[in-house]
């Protein structure tokens, strides 16, 4: 059996994340995040004080992964812990100040990404790409 790489969509949509990746954590370095950092912070800058899991299900990765990861972010001084009111056996993840600071900035980095990456296709197939890429992501979740 042959495989051909440039016509697998699995290798394409890979080749394709990793490129954004790179070229994302190129522009998000500065700003003192890293590329597993990023998603972490988007959920905390729509809503802070979530518990660990609820950032799982919302992100969907390991469990020693998005530990070690708000580890790190905790050491750094980008979140802080504090015990769940409600719930005493869970935490709750708060941004600090230095984790809040470069919101907007990461935005706009995360935003001149897409635009850098998507420069090659129209209007039109920009919102045909996205909305087949949805599609998939809905699909994927679904079965």
């Amino acid at each position: 059996m042959e495989f051909e790489k440039e016509n697998s969509a699995g290798y394409l949509v890979n080749h394709t994340a990793r490129l954004f990746a790179a070229g994302l954590q190129e522009r998000i370095t500065p700003l003192g995040i890293t590329i597993g950092q990023f998603p972490i912070l988007l959920e905390l800058w729509v809503k802070d004080g979530v518990t660990q899991r609820e950032l799982l299900e919302k992100l969907a990765l390991e469990q020693a992964t998005l530990a070690n990861t708000l580890n790190r972010m905790e050491r750094d001084g980008l979140i802080v812990r504090k015990k769940h009111p409600a719930d005493a056996r869970s935490q709750q993840i708060w941004l600090t100040e230095k984790g809040q600071a470069p919101r907007d900035s990461a935005y706009q980095a995360a935003n001149d990404q897409n635009e850098h990456s998507l420069a090659p296709l129209s209007d039109e197939e920009r919102e045909q790409f996205l909305g087949l890429m949805r599609r998939i992501i809905n699909a994927a979740h679904s079965g």
